[in-house]
């Protein structure tokens, strides 16, 4: 029962805020609590959040949003098609994997492992562009001078005073809103935010890195890019798994993800695109670790080449292709006597469900058993190859260990083998055959459809059909 005091109606009165779950992997909200998400049947990526309803931003955010506009519906075919402009980002490695350069309004997400760069690059690329058109860059990780001390080791912060690159501005500042209408009255051409999981709307009063929190600050960036035409970045989280942090939909709802790849002890760090809609997808830039910051590799296949003074047993040249881009990748293999009763299969940058396979074929199809022995293969330098295209150039390493034989030092292969023993082609065989006679090989092994009519100068090309004619030419 009130009392007489309490005048305020029972409706008015703020509700306390309940317990919601959410899922993790999908970003669905659940009732209660269970093991099993029954949307996306992920196991153990429900959590609780606490309240996920909650207080009204308190003002001096941005309102682009709520224009009170309905949208018009047009017919396609009425519609005329545009061609995106794009405007370099200053490094070309990191153009070749956006598609071409930056397009206005897009949003780029990047994640890595910490440690990998990914700070760095955005920094470079944020002092690269910052001469042709303003950038805005927002840390919720580290102070300003942090900042500034990490562009003076890299040499690239501007003059005091003016001159070319004063248009990157730093901003320190972890709430959404304020992040908005900062960027709302500055305008600038590029935004990037470091990173979103440190982000938070006033909206919500979860935890800056939950699920509900990384969900609605995306939706409110990308809401602000298309608005705007503004490029914007956003550095993502990793975890432990290699997957990016937060909920799935974080990857929808942007137009580019792109992925770090790297050891951290290594020189030279990988990038990849694995999602674009401005460009085509796994493209791969290359870049070695200095300590004045990420540097361009403009030839890739130097460093994933290891270039032995003799023939060596287990070694051979692939000629993979990353997006647009043919390299040469050193396949190794080594085969040793089994003391096991279940002999190891071990692939390193390569498919190991698929060297089981081609060991099967290699029986099969070539007579060469390996049940009882023990086979490692390597790709040299860390790069990950995932095409069939690497099946010829495996089974000849393989059996180049096996049986103690070198093959020679300017021979490259490609080819990707079916269970019948065929060699089937791979597309851009050309292209990949004219990569190899750039680099000084003199001889090649590949698809017989893949041979161009005329050949290519300075390579002696050996067409194959099977398997069995792979072996005879070697």
């Amino acid at each position: 029962m009130r009392s007489n005091n309490d005048t305020e109606p029972m409706a008015q009165r703020p509700k306390k805020p309940r317990a919601a779950y959410v899922c993790n992997a999908c970003g669905a909200q659940l009732p209660k609590w269970s093991g099993q998400c029954p949307d996306c049947g992920a196991w153990n990526s429900v959590e609780e959040v606490a309240g996920v309803a909650a207080r009204p931003a308190r003002g001096g955010g941005w309102t682009g949003a709520a224009t009170g506009v309905a949208s018009e519906v047009l017919d396609l075919a009425n519609i005329p098609p545009e061609q995106q402009s794009r405007s370099p980002s200053g490094i070309s490695e990191l153009d070749r994997v956006l598609g071409g350069g930056l397009v206005s309004g897009s949003v780029v997400l990047i994640g890595g492992d910490p440690g990998i760069g990914k700070s760095t690059l955005l920094l470079q690329a944020a002092a690269a562009v910052a001469s042709a058109t303003p950038v805005l860059y927002v840390t919720g990780e580290e102070s300003p001078q942090q900042v500034s001390l990490r562009a003076h080791r890299l040499g690239v912060a501007p003059s005091p005073g003016g001159g070319a690159g004063t248009g990157l501005r730093l901003l320190a500042e972890t709430c959404i809103e304020h992040i908005l209408a900062t960027a709302a009255q500055a305008g600038p051409g590029v935004l990037i935010v470091d990173s979103i999981q440190t982000a938070f709307t006033e909206s919500l009063t979860s935890a800056p890195g939950s699920v509900s929190q990384v969900r609605e600050t995306a939706a409110q960036l990308v809401r602000f890019a298309k608005l705007t035409g503004t490029t914007v970045f956003l550095v993502g989280h990793v975890t432990k798994e290699g997957t990016l942090a937060g909920p799935r939909v974080l990857e929808h709802m942007v137009d580019t993800v792109l992925y770090f790849e790297g050891e951290p002890d290594a020189a030279h760090r990988l990038i990849r695109a694995v999602k674009n809609r401005f460009g085509a997808v796994n493209e791969l830039g290359v870049f070695s670790m200095t300590d004045k910051g990420l540097r361009e590799v403009r030839n890739p296949s130097a460093i994933f080449l290891s270039r032995h003074d003799r023939p060596v047993p287990g070694s051979v040249v692939l000629v993979t292709r990353e997006g647009t881009r043919p390299m040469l990748v050193e396949v190794q293999a080594l085969v040793d006597q089994s003391p096991l009763a279940n002999p190891r299969r071990v692939a390193v940058g390569l498919e190991q469900n698929r060297l089981a396979m081609l060991l099967a074929v290699l029986h099969r199809h070539g007579g060469i058993a390996m049940f009882d022995q023990d086979v490692f293969v390597n790709a040299v330098g860390g790069v990950r190859v995932s095409e069939t295209a690497a099946d010829l150039a495996l089974l000849l390493a393989v059996l180049s260990s096996h049986r103690d034989r070198a093959l020679p030092l300017d021979l490259a292969v490609f080819g990707e083998i079916g269970l019948s023993g065929e060699i089937r082609p791979v597309p851009n065989g050309p292209d990949r055959l004219r990569e190899a006679a750039k680099h000084g090989l003199k001889q090649a092994i590949a698809p017989k459809a893949n041979v161009p009519k005329g050949g290519v100068d300075g390579l002696a090309i050996k067409p194959v059909l099977s398997l069995a004619d792979a072996l005879d030419a070697v």
